[in-house]
């Protein structure tokens, strides 16, 4: 259920040449904090505006950096506005393209190269530059690249690495004699100690209840997809040029079958909707779900749980990752001081706001949060840090949001038993064929 709340424009006019005394827009804002209309949201014009995607467990965690880096004194406060994840790039992109964008964004890696080609953001390298900030002293060589383009212009602050991963409740592991190792995590080194882990759960799980909580479209399955493709070696989804497709069919239909097994061996309980909240329910024994999940797990009481990365089943390593990262979106209202402002935010809360956004589960990006005692000292997290070297990155290219679309769609189909494999593999070809850049 949605509920409305009324907020003032600021100033004595509004779009349309509207004068002080037309009716204010209404915000409408829905239960989990998202805004739909980010445009009609008050704002303190003295302050930096943030545009945020983390609707999920890690919002908190991003608010609490924000409310410390302002508790100490910066040169420009930061205001933070979340908006719904579906909605949010698209948002981005007009509200730029019409001169209303925020201050500062948030962007997935993947997402970069359309952001940059769409003319979305603007390159950092200047004022970097003048704040005397050399990047390479805090992140690795591969998190810069995947934030650059071809010329070395860097367009985007790191600030994680979040992969999709293992989740399982102890308390139901023990009841169906599943073994934990001494460091955490479960024994599963090939698709029979996956399938065998799964059937002593199911075993013990009653009616309503799931030894897997996945849902059984979009996201999630894409993203297991995505891992087992890696894992099985497939090769790039597109040409080293990004002029044709460049995607095995023979492995994309291996790994599309084993995503379907886990509901095939009903081991996934059909229509689960919010994944997430039926494992903090304690109503599945395991959960794949992504590294932010972590922090809402920790703060559910009585539950009591372990983590892993998304174990190797295959010839090789591979777990869906991708990064989020700050933007600079292009802002004709933004001063060159309140833009100098906005990197150093962007940086500060990548590095001093590191070990707090380890708390929400994800895997900072700053190589000096990761290598700290605070984050190692973290539950689960020392576990996590081989996922930076194992990460099979989402690609990235300027249409690489409409080919991911096109590509969860047809599975989308396949796991609804609505098209057979062989059609799904012709399905995935053309939606990278009608897409490509």
């Amino acid at each position: 259920m949605k509920r409305k709340i009324l907020a003032m424009l600021l100033g004595g006019t509004i779009a349309l040449g509207m004068t002080s005394t037309a009716f204010a827009e209404e915000v409408i804002t829905n239960e989990d904090g998202t805004v739909e209309n980010p445009e009609a949201v008050e704002v303190d014009e003295n302050k930096l505006v943030l545009w945020s995607l983390f609707s999920g467990g890690d919002g908190g965690f991003m608010d609490q950096i924000i409310a410390d880096y302002n508790a100490g004194g910066p040169t420009k406060e930061v205001q933070s506005i979340m908006l719904v994840w579906a909605d949010y790039y698209t948002k981005l992109t007009t509200a730029v393209a019409t001169g209303n964008g925020p201050d500062i964004g948030i962007s997935h890696a993947s997402r970069l190269s359309y952001l940059m080609n769409d003319g979305v953001i603007e390159p950092l390298n200047p004022y970097l530059e003048e704040l005397g900030i050399d990047l390479t002293e805090s992140y690795s060589e591969k998190a810069i690249e995947s934030v650059s383009d071809a010329d070395g212009n860097i367009y985007a602050i790191p600030l994680d690495t979040h992969a999709e991963v293992l989740y399982y409740n102890l308390d139901i592991l023990a009841e169906a004699g599943v073994e934990v190792q001494e460091d955490g995590t479960l024994d599963i080194k090939s698709v029979d100690d996956f399938n065998a882990i799964c059937e002593k759960v199911k075993a013990v799980m009653e009616e309503g209840e799931s030894a897997v909580s996945i849902t059984s479209k979009d996201d999630d399955p894409w993203r297991i997809f995505w891992a087992t493709y890696n894992q099985m070696g497939g090769s790039p989804i597109l040409t080293e040029d990004w002029s044709d497709v460049g995607m095995d069919a023979e492995v994309a239909k291996k790994a599309a079958e084993f995503v379907k097994s886990i509901y095939d061996n009903g081991y996934a309980l059909a229509g689960i909707e919010d994944h997430q909240k039926f494992f903090q329910a304690g109503t599945a024994g395991l959960f794949i779900g992504g590294t932010w999940a972590r922090g809402a797990f920790e703060q559910t009481d009585g539950l009591n749980f372990g983590e892993m990365p998304w174990p190797q089943l295959f010839e090789n390593p591979g777990v869906f990752a991708d990064q989020h990262t700050f933007i600079l979106p292009v802002n004709p209202n933004r001063s060159e001081e309140e833009t100098i402002a906005a990197v150093e935010f962007m940086v500060s809360a990548s590095k001093d706001g590191g070990v707090t956004w380890a708390q929400s589960g994800q895997i900072p990006a700053c190589k000096q949060v990761v290598e700290s005692e605070e984050f190692l000292a973290l539950p689960g997290r020392a576990n996590l840090v081989s996922i930076l070297d194992n990460a099979a990155y989402s690609f990235s290219c300027p249409t690489s949001q409409a080919i991911e679309t096109d590509m969860k769609s047809a599975l989308n189909e396949y796991w609804a038993d609505s098209i057979d494999v062989d059609t799904l593999v012709e399905y995935l070809a053309e939606a990278i064929a009608n897409n490509l850049p």
